[in-house]
C-alpha cells in the first residue's frame, strides 16, 4: 500500500498526460477599463510548487521505498527523490503519500467526514510533469484574466471551479484517488468562453475568436478520455467556470463607458444589455441547483454512474490499446 503506483492503483491525475493548449486573445478590444497587476496567479503557482516540495519531503523515498519496483529516481535529492518510474512515471510521490496529504478519495469524503479533501486535492500534483503542465497552463490563462478582471473574481472562479470539478469527480469516480488543479484550470477556460459570449458586442473578429476557443476546449476535453486522466474533474470545473463567467466577468457596453463624451441631450446606453442580465439570472440559478444536487448526492453516498449508464465514457473510452476497468 505504501508504495503503490498512482497509475496502477487507478489514481486519476487531472490533466498531466498532455501538453497545455492556449489561444492568444488578440481580438480583445481595448477600452478605458482598469488593468490590474497580476499577483494572485503567481502566488498560486508558488503555493503549488511549495506544496509539491512538502509532499516529496513527507514521501521520503529513500526511507519508505521497499524496492519492489526499482530504486528511487534522482537519489542526489535525498529524501526529495522520486518514486521508481515503474511506480510513478510522472516523477513524483507514491499514491499513499498523496492520499495522506489530502488527495480526493470518495470513501474518506463521504464516510470519513473529510470534506476538506474536495478543496485540498486541487493543491496536490502526482509528479513534476503533472505540476509543470498545470502551472504553465495557469500562467498563460490566469495572468491575462487577472489583469483584466482582478484577483477577486479570478480567485473565486479558480477555487469554485476546482470545487465543482471535485464534486463531479467524486460522484463518478469512487474507487481511486484524484489530484491536480486541472478542474480549476478548465474553470478558467470555461469562464473565458462565457466572457466572450456575454460581452459579445465589444469584440472584433468574434466568430474567429469563438471558433478558436471552442476548438481548444474540445481538444483538451477529448484528451481527457485517455485512461488515468480525471475528465470528470475537467468537465465539472469547466461547467462551473462557464457559469461563473456569466456572473463575474460582465463588461459594460461601450456606449455606457463613453457617456461622459456624449452631448447633454443625448441618451446614454444602459450599462449592460438585456441578454447579459438573462445570462446572469440563468447562470446563478444553474449554479445553485447544480451544487445543491451534487453535494446532496455526494453526501448521501450515491454513485452517479447508477443514474447515467454511459457517462463513464466521458472519462475513459476503451480501445484495443487500453481498457477502463478502473
Amino acid at each position: 500500500m505504501a508504495n503503490q503506483d498512482p497509475e496502477s492503483r487507478g489514481a486519476k491525475s487531472r490533466g498531466s498526460s498532455y501538453p497545455p493548449t492556449y489561444y492568444s486573445p488578440s481580438y480583445f478590444v481595448e477600452s478605458r477599463e482598469r488593468m490590474w497587476t497580476s499577483w494572485l496567479v503567481p502566488m498560486i503557482v508558488v503555493a503549488n510548487v511549495c506544496m509539491f516540495i512538502v509532499i516529496m519531503y513527507v514521501n521520503n523515498c529513500p526511507k519508505n521505498n521497499l524496492g519492489y519496483q526499482g530504486s528511487c529516481v534522482a537519489k542526489f535529492l535525498g529524501r526529495l527523490s522520486f518514486q521508481p518510474l515503474k511506480e510513478n512515471p510522472l516523477f513524483g510521490p507514491s499514491s499513499s503519500t498523496l492520499e495522506k496529504m489530502g488527495a480526493l478519495e470518495w470513501n474518506k469524503v463521504v464516510h470519513g467526514h473529510q470534506q476538506w479533501r474536495l478543496v485540498s486535492c486541487i493543491w496536490l500534483h502526482a509528479g513534476v510533469i503533472h505540476l509543470l503542465a498545470n502551472m504553465l497552463s495557469l500562467v498563460f490563462i490566469g495572468i491575462r484574466l487577472e489583469q483584466q478582471f482582478g484577483f477577486v473574481r479570478v480567485g473565486l472562479i479558480y477555487l469554485l471551479s476546482g470545487l465543482g470539478g471535485s464534486v463531479l469527480s467524486s460522484l463518478f469516480i469512487q474507487h481511486s484517488i484524484s489530484v491536480g488543479a486541472s478542474g480549476a484550470l478548465f474553470g478558467l477556460l470555461g469562464a473565458m468562453l462565457s466572457e466572450l459570449l456575454t460581452n459579445w458586442t465589444i469584440y472584433s473578429n468574434k466568430a474567429a475568436a469563438l471558433l478558436t476557443l471552442i476548438i481548444i476546449i474540445a481538444i483538451n476535453l477529448a484528451v481527457g478520455i485517455l485512461p488515468h486522466v480525471d475528465n470528470f474533474a475537467h468537465i465539472g470545473g469547466f461547467l462551473t467556470g462557464f457559469l461563473l463567467g456569466f456572473l463575474l466577468l460582465l463588461r459594460p457596453q461601450f456606449g455606457w463607458l463613453e457617456r461622459q463624451n456624449l452631448p447633454a441631450d443625448a441618451r446614454a446606453k444602459s450599462k449592460y444589455t438585456i441578454y447579459q442580465y438573462i445570462f446572469w439570472l440563468v447562470a446563478i440559478a444553474l449554479l445553485i441547483v447544480g451544487f445543491t444536487v451534487g453535494l446532496v448526492m455526494l453526501f448521501r453516498g450515491e454513485n452517479a454512474n447508477d443514474h447515467c449508464s454511459w457517462c463513464h465514457y466521458l472519462s475513459c473510452v476503451p480501445t484495443s490499446k487500453w481498457n477502463c476497468n478502473n
